[in-house]
């Protein structure tokens, strides 16, 4: 970065702290046996369990904000790790619902304990995960997630020879 630049835009700093964020975690998760993905998956189905809820593939891609395609993926891998059993809905022929095998409720314990204490680390210096500061960037973070982003169309190029086309590496520009 230049030193007449104003700094890193609020983009960039949401990138770099999410890829941060998903190195640690998969990190400190290496020793349980899980990716962050996987453990994305398992720690909300726990959850999702101890309510009394038995989600759908579709469900659960929804509550992670994963797509419904990798949330199937991710599944399958942890169904032949043992840690979860698909079966088919009773009520719909075509949807796949998810619980936790014993052997995965004992890894989604150990799991989020492990990435609990990670999120301790991480939220420190805002003081704590219960901090007031904490709670101000939690909210800040659930109006980002709340807005609603569709990619721009791009205008269509001009028809090559039309007027007002010119050669762009004739002003400098490189490919």
């Amino acid at each position: 970065m230049s030193k007449g630049s104003p700094g890193p835009s609020a983009g960039f700093l949401v990138w770099r702290l999410a890829n941060k964020w998903r190195v640690a975690v998969d990190r400190a998760l290496g020793p349980v046996g899980l990716t962050h993905a996987q453990y994305s998956l398992v720690a909300s189905l726990y959850g999702m369990q101890r309510t009394g809820e038995r989600p759908s593939q579709r469900r659960l891609a929804d509550h992670t904000g994963m797509e419904a395609l990798y949330v199937s993926k991710l599944a399958r891998s942890l169904e032949s790790a043992g840690l979860i059993e698909r079966t088919r809905d009773p009520r719909d022929p075509r949807a796949v619902q998810l619980s936790l095998t014993e052997e995965g409720r004992t890894v989604a314990q150990r799991a989020i304990g492990v990435v609990q204490d990670l999120l301790e680390q991480l939220l420190e210096p805002l003081g704590g995960r219960d901090g007031a500061r904490t709670g101000a960037f939690i909210e800040e973070l659930r109006t980002l997630l709340d807005v609603p982003l569709v990619p721009p169309v791009p205008p269509a190029p001009p028809a090559p020879g039309s007027p007002g086309t010119t050669d762009p590496t004739a002003q400098g520009a490189t490919p």
